[in-house]
């Protein structure tokens, strides 16, 4: 009986043991992986972060980072859904809570899907220390284009570091690949003698878009070598254009004109919109002017005011290069 006992007593002793290694082991393994947990490093204009991957909640207010975004598949729990073009897929999804427009956003409701990674910038770049304060444990992210840095370099850093964040390298490398190749084409066939005007529509006027610094417009001079028809001092990056006379732009008598119709964007549905081919082509200003008169007047595509991101110029690109192959 006492060899019975004697047993029994060894083998529990055996379990207990067994039991307690198998608890420290799968705690150790535990707490191995919370330390392994995946984080991804990256630079953004404020500086070098990181963020655990995959995100659980995820908000973007950047305009630019949408249409990317949005063929990635990634989903988000809050964004700026008003700023969006109906082009984008976020607009039909009802649970995504929409912060609003970046004139009367709703901020503080972005606490209640507690983000652990905000796209930030553009229209909302202004709101960036709210939600710091809003949203502490997040990482924000800020990737506009920077003053005084190339656009089409930018336009590619965006992009590269969205790879970098939401593991799509290889979909970021391509629409970087497609970007370049539609740029090149635009070099090959432009003659530098050529002048070319940047205009934007708005209101049922149209503005100048400055070289350089002009909206949307502008910035192509510099990573594609247009030559402007006009330049002019004290120009701005007014979203409307700045107020030169049709006269004075009929006299510089260009021979592109690349125009961004603002209002095709947010007011194409007001009883008051006006083309900006209408406008063009109604201006009696402008009919003898060559861009005019050879049928090399560019409209860039319909929702570029609010979908500025790398697929919209390499869309127009593509567009402009057609024009120019077509014009040898």
């Amino acid at each position: 009986m006492a060899s019975i006992k004697l047993r029994a007593a060894a083998l529990l002793s055996i379990a207990t043991l067994s039991l307690t290694a198998c608890g420290s082991s799968t705690d150790s393994a535990a707490e191995a992986n919370a330390d392994d947990a995946k984080k991804v490093s990256f630079t953004d204009n404020d500086g070098e972060k990181n963020v655990s991957v995959p995100a659980t909640s995820i908000v973007a207010t950047d305009n630019r980072t949408f249409e990317t975004l949005d063929s990635w598949g990634i989903k988000l729990s809050a964004a700026a859904v008003t700023l969006m073009p109906d082009s984008i897929s976020y607009t039909k999804d009802k649970d995504i809570l929409d912060l609003g427009s970046h004139k009367e956003p709703n901020l503080e409701s972005v606490v209640t899907v507690d983000p652990d990674l905000i796209i930030n910038g553009q229209r909302y770049a202004q709101y960036a220390d709210k939600f710091k304060e809003l949203a502490p444990e997040a990482t924000i992210v800020s990737l506009d284009p920077r003053d005084g840095e190339p656009l089409d370099a930018e336009l590619e850093r965006q992009v590269t570091t969205l790879g970098e964040i939401f593991a799509k390298q290889d979909e970021a490398k391509k629409l970087v690949d497609q970007f370049e190749a539609a740029q090149k084409r635009v070099e090959a066939a432009y003659n530098t003698d050529d002048t070319v005007m940047g205009l934007v529509a708005s209101g049922g006027e149209l503005g100048y878009s400055a070289p350089k610094t002009g909206r949307t417009v502008g910035p192509m001079f510099d990573f594609l070598g247009l030559t402007p028809a006009l330049e002019l001092e004290d120009s701005s990056t007014d979203h409307e254009g700045d107020d030169v006379s049709v006269e004075a732009i009929a006299k510089s008598n260009p021979d592109w004109i690349i125009v961004m119709d603002r209002d095709a964007a947010v007011a194409s549905d007001g009883p008051d919109y006006q083309p900006a081919k209408k406008l063009l082509e109604e201006s009696e200003a402008l009919q003898n002017v060559t861009a005019a008169k050879e049928g090399q007047v560019l409209v860039m595509p319909a929702d570029t005011y609010t979908n500025e991101g790398i697929q919209t110029y390499t869309e127009f690109l593509n567009e402009f290069a057609d024009a120019l192959e077509a014009a040898k």
